[in-house]
């Protein structure tokens, strides 16, 4: 239970990213506490997301104890504007974020760090994730 309790606190605790644009002129606008209304949900999605990468990333497959992957944060999170077609299509929201964690890597038999970057979409339905291409972990600005 003290494990999951301090997951959560890291996540709400690094979660927070810069605001900006990214380098490429990206819109990207930090998700911050007070906006829980429109994001509420977000941060149970990131937790499953969390889960799914322990099932099924090779850096965190080792069953030794000192092996298993360890220190999840939110390096950042960040909206994405809404176009018109989107907002059309019932989309509420549209959030990029990137997770870091250490693993293990089986092959060279070292710690290794890793990343994954996801987009979550929100609609009447719910949040839905798909896999993002690479951002900048200052603001989460696309490269």
């Amino acid at each position: 239970m003290t494990i999951r309790a301090a997951t959560l606190a890291a996540l709400l605790i690094f979660g927070s990213a810069l605001s900006g644009c990214g380098p490429n002129g990206s819109s990207v606008t930090s998700v911050t506490k007070g906006d829980e209304g429109k994001f509420s949900g977000l941060d149970g999605e990131i937790l499953n997301w969390r889960k799914e990468i322990i099932a099924t990333d090779p850096l965190c497959q080792s069953k030794v104890d000192d092996q298993k992957c360890e220190s999840f944060e939110v390096a950042c999170k960040a909206e994405r504007t809404l176009t018109p077609d989107e907002q059309a299509k019932g989309v509420v929201g549209h959030v990029v974020a990137m997770v870091a964690y250490n693993g293990f890597d089986p092959k060279f038999q070292h710690a290794q760090s890793g990343t994954q970057v996801a987009e979550f979409t929100k609609t009447a339905n719910g949040w839905t994730r798909a896999k993002h291409g690479a951002v900048y972990m200052q603001n989460c600005g696309d490269m």
